[in-house]
Parts: C-alpha cells; sequence; structure tokens
C-alpha cells in the first residue's frame, strides 16, 4: 500500500543502512519500487536517480504518487508528458568563471532589486554548493618556450584583474559559494578527480550526488556515475536559489558496449564513433545510459572522455554506472576511504550497482557499438559529429579547400613567409595550430602518456615539428603535470615544442591567442585554408582562431603526429611522418608506443600525485592571495568598469506591483509586426550567436571598447568581458563566419535595414532598390528606436555548442521576441524560455526556406488566451505588396514552470519575485 501522509512516507521510505560505526538514513528505491509494482531490475540507472530525488522531496503537492507511476512506467514520448513533468533537485552548481562571473553579476544586481523593493538582500544567498573554477581565462599568448607558463599566467592576472576582484567578493559574500583560483585546472576535470563524491550527507542522509553545471560538458561526471549535466547560467541560478528544475519524464537511450577496443585505439576514437552515431540515431533532448559487457572493463578515465562529449552527440547526459572501476577510481584520486566505503555500502543497498551480473534495464530505444570495430579516427573540419576514419583525412581537406571555391583542390597557391620559414612556404592545408588541450583528453591519463611515448619516440627518430605550428600543451589538472614529470616525458614533449602554457581551458575554447610570428598575416594575405588539430571537444566555425577554417578533433598522440607533418594532406596509416638521420621513412607505426609500454606507465600514476595535486585546493599564487576585496553584502558596482557591469535584467521591477507582473493576465496575447534580424541555417551554435573569442577592432564591440580607452592589445576576450552587457549585446551574432542569408554571400554579424539609403555598401532587391548592410547590433538599436520587436529565424539544431547563457540574453537586449527554428538544442531553447524569449518550431517537413523570406517581411505571431506548453500557434507573415501567408508552429515551452518562467519575463524575475516581499 502506497502511504498517503508525508509522515508514513518517511517511516516507509526512509531506512537505516549502518556504516561501520556510523549509522545513516537513506531513501529506498527498493521499498517504493515494491509498493508502486514495478521491478526496479528494470528500471535504467537515470531513472532509478530521478525517482530517488522525487521521493525525498515528496510533500504531497508538487510531488504526487501519479508523478512516481509516470516514472516507473517510462511514459515518456507520450503526447501528454508535458502535462507530467517533474521536479528535479540538484544536490550542488558547478561554474566555471566564464559563465560563473555574469551568474553571479545576476545575483549580485538580484540583491539590489530585492533591496529596492523593501526586501532583505541576504536571503539572496545559494542554498546548495556551489564550486566556481577560474579555469577559462588563460590565453595561449606565449607557446613553444619555458617560459610560457610563468609569463601566460602573468597576462591572465593582469587582465582580468577586475574580474577577480569581484569572484573573492563573492566569496566573501555569499555562502556556500567556493571559488578554485586560477592555474589549477577545468572545472570538469576537477571535479572528476576532486570534488565529486558519488554519494552525500544531507545531515545523516545519504543521496546520490547529483549536479547542473553552467558549462555543457559538465556531463563528464556521468563518467563517474553522478548524474549531471550542463544548463544556462540562467537555471543555475534558479538551483543556486532553491527552485526545481522542471523536467518532462526522460527519453532514455540505452547504449550496449560490447567487446574491447583493439591495440593502437583510444577512448577519442571511441567517443568521436559514439558521436557520430547517436548523432545519427537522434538523442537531442534525451538521456543515454551506457551498459552491457564492454562498459565493465572501460576506465573511468576512458568512460569520463565519452560522457564529457554528451553535448557533441546532442544527449541531456551520457550515464555510466556504479561499478568497481568507480571505487578504484575514488582510491586513485585519493577520496576519504570512508567516502569510498559509503560509495559502494549506499549503491549496493540502493540497487545503483553494476556487475556482470546485473541484467539488461528496459530502455526506450537501444543501440549497441562493438569496442573492437572502432579505428582511429578524427573529425572536422567544421563539426564533431563528423567523423573521419584517420585516412580519410587527406581526401577530406582536400574536398574542403575545393568547396570554398577560394583555392583549387589539385593546384595549392603557396605564400612566402620570411617570419617563419624561407624556405617552406604556407600552403592550404597546413597546420598551424596543434594544441593537446581540454579536459575531454588531458584528463585521461592513458591517451596523454600515449602522446609523451609518442613525443619520446619522435625525438629519438630525429623528427621535429614544422615551424609554422603553434603547438601548446593545456593540462586540465596539475596531476597531469606531475605523472608526466616522474616518469620523464615533459622533457620529451618539450623539445617539440609542447610545453605547458597553462592549466585551464585554452584553444578548444577559442583562448589559442596569436598564430606563430608573421604566420597570421600570411593566411590572411592569400586566403589560405589552414588547418588546426587539437585534442578537444569542439571544433566549430570561427571557435579556435578566427583566421582557422579547417579544425580538426584527433586524440592527444594524434595531435603530435600531425605536428611533425606540419600538414593534413595525408594518410597517417600509409605515408611517412619523416625521416630520420640516415634518411629512412618513419612511419606512425614506428612511433606509436605498446600497449606494454604504456600499461607500464600507468601503473606509475599514484594515489600519492593526486594527494599533492589536490592539497591546499584553494589557495592561489600570490598574485591572488594580494588581491584587495571589500566584504559588502551589496556589489559596489563600478560606473567606468569595462569587465563588471551592473546587468539591466531587473530593470524596472521596483516600479510594478510583485503580483502583477508575474500574473498571467497582464501579459501580452501576440508578437505583432515583429521584423527580421536575422535568417540562418542549420547547425548555427552557440558560438555563432554568442562568441567567446577573440574581440576584433571593427566589430561593435572593438568600437566600444576603442571609445572607452582600451587599446586592442587589452581587449581580452568575449569570453572574459561576459560581466559586461555592453559588450555582450554588441557581440551578439558576430561570429566572423556567420552566415545571415539576408547579406549573403558576405559572412560576419551583418545584416539589412530596409528602406535606409545612407551607407556605402548595400544588397539590391527585386527592384533594384539599395539597402545599406548594417552590423547587426547597429540594426536592432534602431528597430529599438521604432519600438519594433524583432524575430530570428533559423534551420535544425539551433543552438548547438556550449550551454552559453549569453546567447539568450545577447538576444533579449538586442530585442528579440521569438526564434522560429526548425528545431532546436536542449540547453539553448531553455536558455530562451529563462529569458523571456519565445522559441518557436517548424512544423515538421517545413524548412526555413521554405517560407521564401527576404528579410524585408513583417511578422505577427498569435495565440487566443494564453499559451500552453507546446501548443500551436500561428505564424502570419506580411510581405512588402500586402499579401500574406499562414504557418502553424509549435511553442517549445515544455511544461507549467517553464510558463511561469516565460509570463514573468524570465527565470530572473521570476525568482526575484519570489525574494522580493516586503518585510513588515
Amino acid at each position: 500500500m502506497i502511504p498517503k501522509t508525508e509522515k508514513s512516507w518517511r517511516t516507509r521510505y526512509l531506512q537505516s543502512l549502518s556504516l561501520k560505526e556510523t549509522a545513516l538514513s537513506y531513501w529506498s528505491l527498493k521499498n517504493l519500487a515494491e509498493d508502486f509494482q514495478h521491478p526496479l531490475e528494470e528500471q535504467p540507472f537515470v531513472t532509478r536517480l530521478f525517482l530517488e530525488n522525487v521521493m525525498r522531496h515528496y510533500e504531497g503537492n508538487d510531488v504526487t504518487p501519479a508523478v512516481i507511476t509516470h516514472l516507473f512506467s517510462g511514459e515518456a514520448g507520450k503526447p501528454d508528458r508535458s502535462e507530467r513533468a517533474f521536479s528535479f533537485y540538484p544536490s550542488r552548481v558547478l561554474m566555471q568563471d566564464y559563465t560563473g562571473v555574469p551568474a553571479i553579476s545576476d545575483l549580485a544586481a538580484m540583491r539590489d532589486a530585492v533591496a529596492e523593493r523593501g526586501g532583505n538582500p541576504k536571503k539572496i544567498n545559494p542554498v546548495c554548493p556551489v564550486d566556481l573554477v577560474i579555469d577559462h581565462s588563460v590565453i595561449v599568448d606565449q607557446a613553444g618556450t619555458d617560459s610560457a607558463l610563468s609569463h601566460n599566467r602573468a597576462q591572465e592576472m593582469a587582465r582580468n584583474q577586475e574580474r577577480y576582484q569581484f569572484l573573492k567578493w563573492a566569496q566573501q559574500s555569499f555562502d556556500n559559494l567556493t571559488i578554485v583560483p586560477p592555474g589549477r585546472g577545468i572545472c570538469h576535470q576537477v571535479n572528476l578527480e576532486y570534488f565529486a563524491q558519488v554519494t552525500r550527507k544531507a545531515e545523516d542522509t545519504l543521496i546520490p550526488d547529483t549536479l547542473v553545471g553552467t558549462d555543457s560538458h559538465t556531463t563528464m561526471i556521468n563518467g563517474l556515475g553522478v548524474l549531471g549535466w550542463g544548463v544556462g547560467g540562467i537555471e543555475a541560478e534558479a538551483v543556486m536559489l532553491g527552485q526545481p528544475l522542471s523536467l518532462n519524464m526522460p527519453n532514455i537511450v540505452g547504449v550496449k558496449l560490447e567487446g574491447k577496443l583493439a591495440a593502437g585505439t583510444t577512448a577519442t576514437d571511441l567517443v568521436l564513433t559514439v558521436t557520430e552515431r547517436l548523432r545519427n540515431h537522434g538523442v537531442v533532448g534525451k538521456y543515454v545510459e551506457f551498459y552491457g559487457p564492454g562498459v565493465l572493463p572501460l576506465s573511468v578515465a576512458d568512460r569520463a572522455t565519452i560522457a564529457n562529449m554528451a553535448p557533441e552527440y546532442g544527449a541531456t547526459c551520457g550515464l555510466f554506472p556504479i561499478d568497481e572501476k568507480v571505487i578504484e577510481y575514488l582510491t586513485l584520486t585519493n577520496r576519504p576511504t570512508h567516502i569510498v566505503e559509503q560509495v559502494r555500502a549506499y549503491a549496493i543497498a540502493q540497487g545503483l550497482w553494476y556487475d556482470s551480473a546485473t541484467p539488461d534495464a528496459d530502455y526506450s530505444e537501444k543501440l549497441c557499438i562493438q569496442l573492437a570495430n572502432i579505428e582511429p579516427s578524427v573529425a572536422g573540419p567544421k563539426r564533431p559529429q563528423d567523423r573521419l576514419s584517420l585516412p580519410s583525412i587527406k581526401t577530406k581537406t582536400l574536398e574542403a579547400m575545393a568547396f570554398t571555391g577560394l583555392i583549387p583542390a589539385v593546384s595549392h597557391t603557396s605564400v612566402s613567409q620570411k617570419a617563419v620559414d624561407e624556405q617552406q612556404p604556407i600552403i592550404d592545408g597546413d597546420i598551424v595550430i596543434a594544441a593537446i588541450t581540454s579536459c575531454t583528453n588531458t584528463s585521461n591519463p592513458h591517451v596523454m602518456l600515449l602522446a609523451g611515448l609518442l613525443a619520446k619516440a619522435a625525438v629519438e627518430k630525429g623528427l621535429s615539428v614544422k615551424p609554422q605550428v603553434k603547438t601548446s600543451l593545456a593540462p586540465g589538472s596539475q596531476v597531469v603535470a606531475r605523472y608526466l614529470d616522474n616518469l620523464g616525458l615533459q622533457p620529451y614533449l618539450n623539445q617539440l615544442g609542447f610545453q605547458r602554457v597553462g592549466f585551464g581551458c585554452t584553444t578548444c575554447i577559442g583562448n589559442s591567442g596569436p598564430l606563430n610570428p608573421g604566420v597570421e598575416a600570411i593566411v590572411e594575405q592569400g586566403q589560405l585554408n589552414v588547418c588546426a588539430v587539437l585534442s578537444g571537444n569542439r571544433n566549430f566555425e570561427g571557435r579556435v582562431h578566427p583566421a582557422v577554417r579547417l579544425n580538426w578533433l584527433a586524440s592527444p598522440p594524434l595531435v603530435i603526429a600531425f605536428a611533425l607533418v606540419g600538414h593534413t594532406r595525408i594518410d597517417l596509416v600509409s605515408e611517412p611522418l619523416g625521416h630520420d638521420e640516415k634518411g629512412n621513412a618513419v612511419f606512425l607505426k614506428d612511433i606509436w608506443p605498446s600497449d606494454s609500454a604504456v600499461n607500464k606507465a600507468l601503473q606509475q600514476v599514484t594515489q600519492a600525485q593526486y594527494a599533492q595535486s589536490y592539497e591546499n585546493m584553494l589557495l592561489g599564487d600570490e598574485a591572488w592571495e594580494s588581491l584587495p576585496v571589500e566584504e559588502t553584502v551589496r556589489y559596489h558596482w563600478k560606473k567606468h568598469s569595462t569587465y563588471i557591469r551592473k546587468p539591466p535584467f531587473f530593470a524596472g521591477m521596483s516600479d510594478v506591483d510583485s503580483d502583477e507582473t508575474v500574473d498571467r493576465k497582464y501579459k501580452p496575447v501576440a508578437i505583432q509586426t515583429a521584423k527580421i534580424l536575422a535568417i540562418l541555417g542549420d547547425s548555427i551554435t552557440t558560438d555563432h550567436i554568442s562568441p567567446a573569442g577573440q574581440i576584433s577592432e571593427d566589430s561593435p564591440s572593438g568600437s566600444y571598447l576603442l571609445a572607452h580607452r582600451i587599446k586592442p592589445d587589452h581587449f581580452n576576450s568575449y569570453g572574459s568581458r561576459r560581466g559586461n552587457h555592453e559588450v555582450m549585446v554588441r557581440g551578439t551574432f558576430a561570429n566572423k563566419r556567420l552566415k545571415n542569408k539576408m547579406v549573403s554571400p558576405k559572412e560576419g554579424g551583418f545584416t539589412l535595414c530596409f528602406e535606409e539609403n545612407s551607407f556605402e555598401e548595400h544588397c539590391f532587391g527585386e527592384n533594384g532598390q539599395a539597402h545599406p548592410i548594417v552590423p547587426i547590433y547597429e540594426a536592432s538599436q534602431r528597430h529599438i528606436k521604432k519600438n519594433n520587436p524583432l524575430v530570428v529565424f533559423a534551420g535544425k539544431e539551433y543552438g548547438t555548442g556550449s550551454s552559453r547563457d549569453w546567447a539568450a540574453k545577447g538576444c533579449l537586449l538586442l530585442n528579440v521576441k521569438a526564434v522560429i527554428a526548425e528545431s532546436y538544442e536542449r540547453i539553448h531553447r531553455s536558455n530562451l524560455v529563462g529569458m523571456g524569449i519565445l522559441p518557436l518550431q517548424l512544423p515538421s517537413g517545413t524548412r526555413v526556406d521554405d517560407l521564401c523570406l527576404v528579410g524585408d517581411e513583417t511578422i505577427d505571431i498569435r495565440w487566443s488566451d494564453e499559451l500552453r506548453p507546446s501548443q500551436p500557434v500561428d505564424l502570419f507573415i506580411r510581405l512588402k505588396n500586402g499579401e500574406h501567408k499562414a504557418v502553424t508552429v509549435i511553442v517549445r515551452i515544455e511544461n507549467n514552470r517553464e510558463l511561469d518562467y516565460f509570463y514573468a519575463g524570465g527565470v530572473l524575475r521570476y525568482v526575484a519575485h519570489q525574494f522580493s516581499q516586503k518585510e513588515h
């Protein structure tokens, strides 16, 4: 019988678990399954973790027995599943500094808004633990030298002092906020190696360690059996302030792994294959769970590599189970003994333990991957799901070069370049960046040791890196440096130019710094199609470096191999890397380390190295510790700051009654006479919408900084400027590779202003009338002055990529009221709703191109009464000649909580209202 009251609920399901001399409680899934008459072993582990969370937060209102029944029944995909949403309360939040600074700026501004409305600003405080790792601000200004590490760190501090002071203020002012100083590693690797506990204690009750993070690759922690994924900073702030995530019934795809990896293949090859397979299958918005006999021998590091790239294959997350490998990893990484014992006991008691006797769960969809069939792979040149077998990169490079129309594939134009090497000109397909970077692979000792051993073999063969290649090594934690040093492998990497440049997220996020001296000018002069090869997870257009058009993802040893060759017009399997001192050809197989050599090296990665690396974790260097910080409840915003500005998202709240602002009946029932800001194609990424890398002098953001007397060499990056909305709104849609069909074939952040003829550059309409091409920011400002709402049209997979809240915030500040796309990536869709922007989806089978838009049309979006989740609404397109056409589109607001956020003008305002009740 299902308990009827909260008291009887606790009596039935809150059970005791004895651990040596400690008595703890836990919420029993086995008892829950018995009462609801569903075998627990049939449930995927994702479902079990959701059930535990729902059971623990049972209060009779938000959670009902019906919600639990729906979860047990696996009712994802039902037409009415949006009405069967449930609340999920993650136990903690993870942040990096690019996303953390604007999130904390929002909290600081929320304190002001609450205080101005008579509330207590001290109420604005994280209610769950928040860990913020400063890892995204280091730029590879210098590489290939022994001083690179110290030089880049000094530059980082010089550029970001104000941001870092703000973060130190936040740590002192907010409860439950931990700031990890710069130079310690990448947040996801630090999370994997240090923060995550797999189980946590809430008073005397054991609960699963679950989290959300303000970076899409938070999913990496699923390799440790911890359920977590990336959300926008907007959602994360709500979670920090006690709001749950409102989720629909999960659609869970089971991916069965069978066999084992063949010699010469790596976890990188495997994850690129998984990404390709799952993208083709279609897992956007779904949860992936790995199971089967092939899972058991995979190390946690290999699993974490696969889990890390869940955003690339489109899933919410990719969960691995808790098993003996998890226990081994927790021990290796120096987790306390009582934590390790606690994890094993809890997982077994709770039905979360996995071994060879565990029956297969009942998944809504299934796939099978044979590990023995995995082959050495790369991905590119523009998307991580575009996997190629290693030999195929030669053909793909030539095809990509020919496709651009800039250089014929069979006749490579060369440009002399004295600054690099007079005897060896740069040509199309040459590599100019080779970076061992990103938590995806630097968290994995197997591939990092492969790289070190391969470097040793290459040096011993007399091979060297080509002079135009900028080489770098940016480990995701200090552990990597310790084992490479202790094994004597770092000197060989240094000889090839792979000196350590920083402990953080560098090339993978676009912080690749300048190319080698003279190279960029040569590339731009010759319009060359040059390459980057990196061991990261993202290779979207314009992300790695604006001058590099072809970007390839590869394992760390392959990054070195390509750097030795200097180009990608090669089949590394059958063609030599170079020649030794005697003139003998040297092939990749000649320097590839044996499995026995790698395994021997792996045995020398020790618990002591992890213990030493994470000792005094929160202690920064002298520059960090000496930063002066004022202790205040409310932040003192600096009027002339170009880094930290008070965000405008709470403007006007003090003038409106709380109840009136949130009540849906006061909200408009239509978007009328909207103008089109951009018409975009497929796979528009959050990098296209809100770049993270370099700020160009000739961009609107560059003009803003110049007007504030900031010199170009101090512009820093868009990512580091995310605390300044003036920079970020000007940077929205400012990617140099953005393709807005309104100004085709011109690339970049431009659009048309119709009926204005005062500019030099124009597009001509069918009637011969000239329409000026202007920056998107400038166009939006003109429309704002005329009170014109704006909309954006896009193709499939809109918002692919990073969980970048500024991709939504920037659109809001541009006055975008709705986005109409063929399909959305999960996080960006949620971020749009979270900022009060309406995401609409074209009906299946209808393409944006089918609408035959020019850009001068006027758009009306109408619905009767009030909106409902997933309802159809009418989109009217009015042409210049007075004709109109109608399309029925689907509202991509997916549950009632999201609808509340939308009507409140976004989740930030919604949460602020909850804390703004005047005290009497």
